[in-house]
C-alpha cells in the first residue's frame, strides 16, 4: 500500500499579515500531482488541518478542493484533528464522509476504532489520534489519570494496542502531540512547560508506521516514527527547511520504505543582515529582491522609515529589526540622574545619545537644537 504522509496545513494562518490562501492551493495542487504520478492509495493529514477553531467559508473550500483532488486522482483520505481544529467542526458529518473515501477521526473515545482499507497484501488499519487534551478528555476514561500529553497519548496507544492484537494485519497510526526528541520552530504556539506536553517516542513502537504532525518541520524519530512538517513556511525561523511530504511503501509483512517528496516553495524567505545602505545597494542582495525578507539593520542610529525604504527594493520585507554593531555600555545610573546639573545642550545631546546608542546630534541637528533653546530662552525672557 502506497501512503502518503503530511500534516499541518493550517488553512487560513496569515504571514506576518499577508494570507497564506493563494500560496497554499499552489502547494496542494502539488501535493495532488504526487498523488496521482506514484499512484497512492490513502492521504494522511496528521492534524492541524485549519488555523482556527472557526475557520471562514473560504477556507473550508480551500479544504473542499484539496480533498476532492486527492480523491479524483484516486486515493482515499484519513485525517485527524490537531490543537488547532475544533474536532467537533472538522468531525461533522465523517460518517457520510467516509462513505466517499474521506474517512475524519477527531473523537477520543473512539481512537481503538481503525479505518480499514485493503491492497492485494490484506489489511491496513490506520488508527487516528487526535490532539488529546488531558482536562478536555479524562472525563471519558473514568478511572485512568491523564493529566499529562504523555498519559493522554500513553492510554490511546493501549487501547490501540489491544484492538491491534485482536484484528491482525498491518497498522498506521496518525497522531498530533509533540514527541520528544525534535525542537519546536517558534510558530508552534503551545507553551511545554515542565515537560507536561511532551510524549516519549517509545510509546508509538510496535507499529509499521507512525505519521505524526504538531511540527513544522519534517523529523525522523525513528524509522518507522516521523513528522513531515508543514506544506508552508509559516515562520523564518523555518528559513531553509525543506518543505514535502512522506511517500511511504507498506509491504506484505508491514515493512516500511520511506521516501521524501519535495514539495514546491512559493516564495523563499531569508533574513538579510547589514546597514540599511548596504542592503539598500549591494548586488549580492539582487536575489532575494523577490523573497519573504526580515531584515536587521546594523547602523548604529536607528535609520528613519527603514521599512518604507526597505520595501522599495524589497516588496514583500514584512520584519525589521535594529541591532547596532557597537552598543554603548550602560553605567547602571538612572536617566534622571544622568540629567542633574546639566545644561539645555547636554540634555538633548544626552537624549540623542540614549536613544541611538551613542550617537549624538549631527552638526545640522545641533544648531536646530540651539535655535529652539534660544527661541525658548527669548520667550521665557520676554514673559
Amino acid at each position: 500500500m502506497r501512503i502518503l504522509h503530511t500534516s499541518d496545513w493550517h488553512i487560513g494562518r496569515t504571514f506576518h499579515g499577508h494570507s497564506t490562501h493563494e500560496a497554499l492551493g499552489e502547494v496542494l495542487d502539488a501535493l495532488i500531482d504526487h498523488v496521482r504520478e506514484q499512484n497512492i492509495d490513502v492521504v494522511l493529514v496528521a492534524g492541524d488541518v485549519f488555523d482556527s477553531a472557526t475557520p471562514a467559508a473560504d477556507y473550508f473550500e480551500v479544504f473542499t478542493t484539496a480533498v476532492r483532488g486527492i480523491l479524483a486522482a484516486g486515493a482515499q483520505v484519513v485525517v485527524t484533528s490537531g490543537n488547532h481544529d475544533s474536532a467537533t467542526r472538522l468531525g461533522f458529518q465523517s460518517e457520510f464522509a467516509s462513505l466517499a473515501g474521506v474517512h475524519v477521526l477527531t473523537r477520543p473515545e473512539q481512537v481503538d476504532q481503525p479505518v480499514t482499507l485493503v491492497d492485494a497484501d490484506g489489511p491496513v488499519h490506520f488508527y487516528g489520534i487526535p490532539f488529546l487534551e488531558p482536562a478536555l478528555i479524562r472525563h471519558r476514561f473514568p478511572g485512568v489519570e491523564l493529566r499529562t500529553h504523555e498519559q493522554a497519548i500513553t492510554h490511546a496507544m493501549s487501547l490501540i494496542a489491544d484492538d491491534r492484537a485482536q484484528r491482525g494485519g498491518r497498522s498506521v497510526v496518525l497522531a498530533h502531540c509533540f514527541a520528544a526528541g525534535v525542537q519546536a520552530s517558534n510558530v508552534e504556539r503551545d507553551i511545554t512547560a515542565g515537560g507536561l506536553d511532551l510524549v516519549p517516542v517509545s510509546v508509538f513502537e510496535g507499529h509499521d508506521y507512525v505519521a505524526l504532525g504538531h511540527i513544522h518541520g519534517r523529523a525522523t524519530l525513528r524509522e518507522r516514527v516521523r513528522y513531515s512538517g508543514a506544506p508552508l513556511h509559516y515562520s523564518f525561523s523555518e528559513a531553509g527547511k525543506p518543505r514535502g511530504v512522506w511517500l511511504v511503501d507498506l509491504g506484505p509483512s508491514g515493512r516500511a520504505a520511506v521516501e521524501w517528496l519535495n514539495l514546491p516553495i512559493s516564495r523563499a524567505l531569508v533574513q538579510l543582515t547589514g546597514t540599511i545602505d548596504q542592503l539598500l545597494t549591494d548586488a549580492r542582495f539582487d536575489q532575494h529582491e523577490s523573497s519573504w525578507v526580515s531584515a536587521v539593520l546594523t547602523d548604529q542610529a536607528r535609520p528613519i522609515d527603514g521599512m518604507r525604504r526597505l520595501q522599495r527594493r524589497f516588496p514583500w520585507c514584512v520584519n525589521l529589526e535594529h541591532q547596532p554593531t557597537i552598543l554603548t555600555v550602560d553605567d547602571a545610573t538612572s536617566y534622571s540622574e544622568r540629567l542633574r546639573g546639566k545644561g539645555d545642550h547636554e540634555v538633548f545631546s544626552g537624549f540623542l545619545e540614549h536613544v541611538r546608542n551613542g550617537v549624538g546630534p549631527t552638526a545640522d541637528e545641533a544648531r536646530v537644537i540651539a535655535d529652539v533653546i534660544a527661541t525658548l530662552a527669548a520667550t521665557e525672557a520676554a514673559r
